[in-house]
């Protein structure tokens, strides 16, 4: 709980076993537009009202023309939301550019991207209607461009 969650890395020994340096920030919730301070949009974390910007679910992907993407997750304006920031320079390092909008805005979270056995690639998300509670929603991807791009849902 830091007021404004960030995005960290921080290399590793060769055996995994501890880090070689200390972690490196590489960007904050508040960068991105669609990320909403909990206060602001009525949210409290296990019923207290505590402010701050959240950063949760990190996922490090690649499109096809090797731009690398991270999906992370935040409160945006409809609850819980999904995003994307992808690196200007190709390394983790950065700089990371956010995308304007959530890549899925309507109390979803937590996505991660993976291949099926005949190489579809899907992504995967929790997702709430209405007031229901959260389910799996998986939803068949692109990545052939610059940007993922979401497409139908999958077996729909």
């Amino acid at each position: 709980q830091i007021i404004d969650g960030t995005m960290d890395y921080m290399p590793l020994s060769k055996d995994l076993t501890r880090r070689t340096a200390e972690p490196t920030t590489i960007f904050r919730a508040s960068e991105a537009a669609w990320s909403k301070e909990m206060n602001s949009i009525g949210e409290a974390t296990f019923g207290l009202k505590m402010p701050g910007w959240v950063t949760d679910g990190p996922q490090m992907f690649r499109t096809q023309t090797g731009r690398l993407g991270m999906l992370w997750s935040s409160w945006g304006d409809r609850r819980y939301a999904q995003g994307v920031a992808y690196s200007s320079s190709g390394s983790i390092k950065g700089p990371w550019v956010q995308e304007q909008e959530a890549l899925m805005g309507d109390n979803s979270g937590h996505g991660m991207l993976f291949r099926t056995f005949e190489g579809k690639l899907l992504f995967i998300v929790h997702h709430a209607e209405g007031k229901g509670p959260r389910k799996p929603q998986i939803r068949s991807t692109d990545d052939s461009g610059d940007k993922l791009l979401l497409e139908n849902r999958y077996g729909s």
